[in-house]
């Protein structure tokens, strides 16, 4: 058996379906033995685009996202897409292609050291030294991306191993049980629970991760405890939960903001206390005694020090902490910011406002659609004013912050659920980044959705020279953006252009009914900006807030 048709059995055997890659000289053999196997094979028309599809494909389903690359600069284009994985926890394997052993270190031709670039940017990495490892370092990956913590593994194999012989046979590494959960600290973080007049959940995206969603949902219920949410803890809980005040932070609502300084106790579950998410540190919810749950032992004191600490499985741990909670009038006020900072979608004007847009496309678009959306201003948007009730339903880069990842994690949420309605919200900033895939979802005929909101600036980073540069607007004009409708056209998809809230409802209703993929580009104010903002380097308390502007485009 060649090495590259181990590989390519190992993949069968792991239950991968779909990988995302783009082939050349060092990866060769592999898609060679890949030639007539049962694995469907994603071309797409980059590295990194193949990448962060595989990354959307793994956010939407679970599963682990596999990508293919050759060696040089096939591997150095899928280095951001493994980053973006890391710090989002994204079980991600990229298998990358090498030149032949001998070769190595002589500077050849598309020779790049891959293994040492990448190893602060994954879980693990790997340069297949001899064919008789090979089978044991893919059962490896495969069981590194997917167990604990996940994460993004790369396994670069030299040419000569892919196509020289290797032992035959494949072995799965065996999933491990969780462990029972530690005892001894659920009866003190029962202790604090009864003794807090002011509890609050924080919800972060492990809780998705560790498929603990209906654990947590049945802990809210028992507990009947207030909760905020950081953007990837996003549908964790139902967007129209009573209980559920928000996202936290930056962009964070008023009401969660509000209840995280005023908390005495805070049960973060799955969450790392970012920057994004705190403001300042020091100021967090400085009244706050913490009881954290992570399965990372790492995360454990690494930003803010916890009176309890649980690093089991959430499934274990929620069912021991739930205890109907006597805090009514906690309940009660933070209902009451809930609703007395409410968002408001009655901007001036005729133009569309991108918010009310955004809020109106939620409440249109059937209940398990998937949303992709990119970085920036709209990003911000879709996490404030569209509704999630489902987990893995919001897929947004949120540690690394990737501009050009909405459009190819589309292509793979929609590769991992093709029944379902896939839309990418993208900035005209973040679109260009990684246009070219236009042409993988033309290729594969892919339905998705795409909506483009356009304000011929780079807007995040306009917002922030306006705010705290004096308005030095330095290099964020767009305004020499392609007409989108054509390009979109080139690449066989319908497109329409839209600029007044008259034409909205019949453009959303056009776009959600189009058997096939569409782009509805949308022109919006330069002037809109994201409300409200808490002002970097201060606390969770200082939000700005601005008016609503709306004007005509």
């Amino acid at each position: 058996m060649r090495g590259a048709d181990l590989m390519v059995q190992a993949l069968v055997q792991e239950g991968v379906q779909e990988i995302f890659g783009y082939p050349g000289g060092a990866i060769m053999p592999f898609y060679d033995a890949l030639y007539g196997a049962p694995l469907r094979h994603i071309l797409c028309r980059h590295e990194q685009g193949a990448a962060l599809a595989a990354c959307g494909y793994a956010r939407a389903s679970g599963r682990v996202g596999v990508c293919v690359a050759t060696s040089g600069p096939g591997a150095t284009n899928i280095v951001t897409a493994l980053a973006d994985a890391l710090l989002d926890s994204v079980p991600l394997v990229a298998l990358v292609g090498q030149v032949a052993r001998p070769l190595i270190g002589t500077d050849a031709f598309q020779e790049i050291d891959v293994l040492g670039m990448t190893l602060p940017l994954v879980k693990h990495s790997y340069l297949v030294s001899s064919p008789d490892e090979l089978g044991e370092v893919l059962a490896e990956a495969f069981e590194l991306a997917r167990g604990g913590r996940p994460g993004p593994v790369l396994v670069d194999i030299p040419k000569d191993i892919q196509l020289g012989r290797v032992p035959a046979g494949y072995r799965p590494r065996p999933w491990h049980a969780a462990r029972p959960a530690n005892e001894h600290a659920i009866r003190q973080a029962r202790a604090l629970m009864a003794e807090a007049a002011r509890p609050l959940l924080y919800i972060g995206g492990g809780v998705v991760l560790a498929e603990a969603v209906n654990a947590l949902r049945e802990f809210v219920d028992v507990t009947q405890m207030p909760a905020v949410c950081t953007l990837k803890g996003i549908g964790v809980l139902p967007h129209h939960h009573l209980l559920n005040l928000g996202m936290l932070g930056m962009h964070g609502t008023q009401a969660a903001n509000r209840a995280v300084q005023q908390c005495d106790l805070l049960i973060a579950v799955g969450a790392r206390f970012d920057d994004r998410a705190t403001g300042q540190l020091d100021t967090f919810a400085p009244l706050a005694r913490v009881i954290h749950l992570d399965i990372d032992l790492a995360e454990i004191g690494k930003l803010r020090k916890a009176e309890v600490a649980l690093t089991d499985d959430f499934n274990h741990v929620l069912p021991g902490l739930s205890m109907p909670l006597q805090v009514d009038p906690w309940r009660a006020q933070c209902l009451a910011d809930k609703a007395g900072y409410a968002f408001r979608y009655d901007a001036p004007g005729p133009a569309i406002y991108a918010p009310a847009f955004l809020q109106a496309l939620s409440q249109s678009m059937p209940d398990d659609a998937i949303v992709c959306c990119d970085v920036g201003q709209h990003q911000m948007w879709v996490a404030q004013h569209m509704g999630f009730n489902l987990p893995r339903q919001h897929l947004s880069s949120g540690g690394l912050g990737t501009m050009g990842f909405g459009l190819p994690a589309a292509i793979g949420a929609q590769i991992a659920f093709p029944e379902r309605t896939v839309i990418n919200v993208s900035g005209d900033g973040s679109f260009m980044m990684n246009v070219q895939e236009l042409a993988t979802i033309g290729r594969y005929q892919l339905p998705v959705k795409i909506v483009l909101l356009d304000n011929a600036m780079l807007g995040m980073v306009k917002q922030w020279q306006e705010l705290f540069f004096d308005a030095r607007y330095s290099e964020t004009d767009l305004s020499d953006n392609p007409d989108f409708t054509q390009v979109a056209a080139a690449f066989g998809i319908p497109a329409r252009s839209i600029h007044t809230q008259a034409e909205q409802a019949e453009a959303l209703q056009c776009l959600l009914a189009e058997p096939g993929p569409m782009l509805l580009h949308i022109k919006i104010d330069r002037r809109t900006n994201v409300w409200p903002l808490v002002p970097p380097g201060k606390s969770n308390l200082d939000m700005m807030e601005g008016a609503l502007s709306c004007e005509v485009v």
